[in-house]
């Protein structure tokens, strides 16, 4: 059992995200669901049978997502990092996560997707650019990243490499 698991907060529709996100990435699965039945409903007021919790693994992480009605919205204050080996694999993400999101929300990498949460798609080898010792790299790397939307690797390695 891994020692943190992350809970992510939805309105009515944790089942239907876990599906669209273990849809998205490989070696993903829905696993336990719970529901809510007759004790406490005039707390949360969901009718019995309702799904309270959905876990759900993506890529070997277990996260939870749960059903517990309009209080909660999610903010860019947390996201998922989505560490990418290629353009290929960055625009793959890009695509799937950002449909029907929120396309003002794009800047840097990070997007909002249709349920409101947080995502960054990043080349495994932005970190190494922007941590050089050269600073001169760092910072051309840097300026290109800000102008950009969805990141392009090709782009970003033109700025470092830029003479």
């Amino acid at each position: 059992m891994q020692k943190i698991t992350p809970c992510l907060w939805f309105d009515t529709n944790a089942e239907e995200a876990a599906k669209f996100y273990t849809s998205i990435f490989k070696k993903s699965k829905i696993g336990k669901i719970s529901r809510y039945g007759k004790e406490g409903y005039e707390i949360h007021g969901k009718p019995e049978g309702t799904v309270l919790t959905v876990e759900f693994e993506l890529n070997g992480q277990t996260f939870t997502a749960l059903n517990g009605g309009p209080a909660f919205k999610f903010n860019e204050a947390i996201s998922f990092q989505v560490h990418c080996k290629s353009q290929d694999e960055v625009d793959y993400y890009w695509e799937k996560l950002s449909e029907g999101g929120d396309e003002k929300a794009q800047q840097c990498g990070w997007l909002k997707d249709k349920y409101g949460v947080s995502w960054q798609i990043v080349p495994v080898v932005l970190s190494e650019m922007l941590q050089d010792k050269n600073a001169e790299k760092s910072e051309r790397v840097m300026k290109a990243l800000l102008q950009m939307k969805k990141l392009d690797l090709e782009a970003l390695k033109q700025a470092y490499n830029q003479r």
